[in-house]
């Protein structure tokens, strides 16, 4: 079967979609780090780095990743070109047309510790055969494609909960075998992550991990992906989404509590990368009633 280089399915304000492509040379994904839907990424061909909340993943072929909703991420380029992926995207509203055990079964591998799953050879060859069969209707759109595509969406998340069960887990949850200077770009990550709600900057870091300005910066980027300022106004508006969903705070309250100095600094980063303001935010996904 011959595929295009680029195949698509609904949109994010469906109860799933999709996006597969086939690449050609070097690659990183540079926006949409955080998203409200549940994630689902194979790797066809090809190897990629994977950076999830403040791990960096290896990824090759016949790796499965798992990313829960609103989980800070970005894949980027390994020095290695070419690489085909499919990514299966499932709204929350997606997991309410099945009964309360289903629903937790298909959502349980997003909730475990563990992000990165490799399969093995025969298991490779029963998930790429799901996935081709998908791919081909969403391609050629025959007479009831909506029906096989229903199917196999929800097939892809069924293997995904097996293989999580059966998996045992790994001390290290896959993440890459750090260098020294990669080390210290996720201790980095990880201070970033605890301490957002504080001023930070880059000099105040530099000085936190006795490491110069311009060596901070330019390592931080190297293995995480983000740019040093990105990842810290990203941590802090994954959490404001929360709060702007969960609780009736006001707007301007929420942006002091996770870190930013104004009301017009926290709406235009977070605008930025949600690509809505933080009050539609609220109106589309907050509480209702």
């Amino acid at each position: 079967m011959h595929l295009s280089n680029e195949l698509f399915y609904g949109d994010s304000e469906d109860l799933f979609f999709l996006e597969y492509n086939k690449r050609k040379g070097h690659f990183t994904m540079s926006v949409e780090h955080i998203h409200g839907q549940y994630e689902l990424y194979y790797l066809f061909s090809g190897e990629r780095q994977y950076f999830i909340k403040d791990r960096k993943y290896p990824i090759a072929a016949g790796d499965l990743v798992l990313i829960p909703a609103n989980e800070l991420h970005k894949t980027s380029d390994t020095g290695v070109p070419n690489h085909a992926r499919v990514v299966l995207y499932y709204n929350e509203k997606y997991f309410e047309q099945y009964g309360k055990e289903e629903a937790e079964l298909l959502l349980s591998p997003f909730l475990g510790s563990r992000r990165v799953f490799r399969l093995a050879h025969q298991e490779r060859l029963r998930f790429e055969q799901l996935l081709y069969g998908l791919l081909q209707e969403v391609q050629e759109r025959p007479p009831g494609y909506e029906m096989p595509i229903r199917h196999a969406v929800a097939e892809a998340l069924l293997f995904a909960a097996r293989h999580a069960i059966q998996t045992e887990p790994e001390p290290s949850d896959g993440s890459v075998p750090p260098s020294p200077a990669a080390a210290k770009a996720m201790e980095i990550a990880s201070y970033v992550a605890d301490h957002f709600r504080e001023p930070l900057t880059l000099d105040g870091l530099s000085r936190q991990f006795h490491l110069s300005a311009s060596y901070l910066s330019r390592t931080f980027k190297k293995y995480t992906g983000f740019g040093l300022t990105e990842y810290i106004g990203i941590t802090r508006v994954k959490e404001a989404q929360q709060q702007l969903r969960e609780t009736d705070e006001r707007i301007t309250e929420i942006a002091a509590d996770v870190g930013f100095e104004s009301l017009s600094q926290f709406e235009r980063v977070f605008k930025t990368h949600i690509r809505l303001s933080p009050r539609d935010y609220r109106n589309q996904y907050g509480q209702k009633g």
